[in-house]
């Protein structure tokens, strides 16, 4: 990575093509899962058109993992020249409590980064540490390089996270996975049953604070952090409610850019009582 990082953008993107091309020939069970997701969430589209997508997602995957070599090694002045914070950034940084729904785009680490880069806002996020301790500690240090990123372990109680919120800390939420059925319901995702953690609904009625969608999106200069304004009526007192208006506004942004969502994921793999699996 620290080899990587001072190469110039479009041959670590050359590099991220023909390893997202290995990628997509050699990882078969991976191949498989994104062809069950596109066929379940695209069934609109034709054999052909989600043929075509297939490649492209492993291309993004393996091209957001090699900018991780800048992201987290480059110098602030190239952060700055690669990163656009776009979209309502005045939103960002003048709510007083926030919440930001991040959903797992490949370019998730962007974000974050851009934020802190700029001093803007502290920000705070939950994650699942890494099996191995050593990488665990490498990739918090990268991400917390600049400071103001603040995490916490999943399974930290509520309580604790809200008040960082409250205090002004920005919660930076992905709960966009599968991560069984406890604490969850099954929200529809693109008309399909899908155990979805109700957290951003909870975080946001208890902080009492407004929602807004950033989005990391992979260009040829870098990436765009796409903020969006306040959404409209969130939360409400229905967390199942909100939890469907979340995918909602998910679905929108990957029907824009479907090759850079997480589709390697098994994102329908927990099932309602009763239903067979469907990987």
């Amino acid at each position: 990575m620290r080899l990587i990082a001072p190469l110039p953008l479009r041959w670590v993107r050359a590099m991220g093509w023909a390893f997202g091309w290995l990628l997509y020939g050699i990882a078969a069970s991976r191949r498989r899962i994104v062809r069950r997701n596109l066929s379940l969430c695209f069934p609109d589209q034709s054999d052909a058109e989600r043929k075509a997508l297939e490649p492209q997602i492993f291309v993004y995957f393996a091209q957001a993992w090699l900018d991780r070599s800048w992201l987290w090694y480059g110098s602030p002045i190239l952060l700055g020249r690669r990163l656009h914070l776009c979209g309502d950034v005045a939103a960002l940084r003048e709510t007083p409590k926030l919440v930001l729904f991040a959903p797992h785009f490949f370019g998730l680490d962007a974000g974050a980064l851009a934020i802190t880069l700029s001093k803007f806002r502290e920000l705070c996020f939950i994650y699942t540490p890494q099996a191995n301790p050593v990488i665990d500690q490498w990739m918090l240090s990268r991400r917390q390089r600049f400071g103001g990123l603040h995490p916490f372990v999943r399974g930290t109680g509520a309580l604790d996270i809200t008040a960082s919120v409250k205090s002004g800390v920005v919660l930076h939420l992905s709960p966009d996975m599968d991560f069984g059925s406890d604490h969850a319901e099954f929200i529809p995702f693109f008309g399909i049953p899908a155990a979805t953690v109700t957290s951003l609904s909870r975080f946001a009625r208890l902080s009492k604070s407004p929602v807004m969608t950033i989005a990391n999106i992979l260009t040829p200069q870098g990436y765009d952090v796409r903020l969006s304004g306040h959404w409209n009526d969130f939360p409400t007192s229905d967390a199942i409610a909100d939890t469907a208006r979340m995918n909602r506004e998910l679905e929108a942004l990957i029907r824009e850019f479907p090759a850079q969502y997480y589709w390697v994921h098994k994102r329908l793999k927990t099932r309602p009582p009763g239903e067979p699996p469907i990987y």
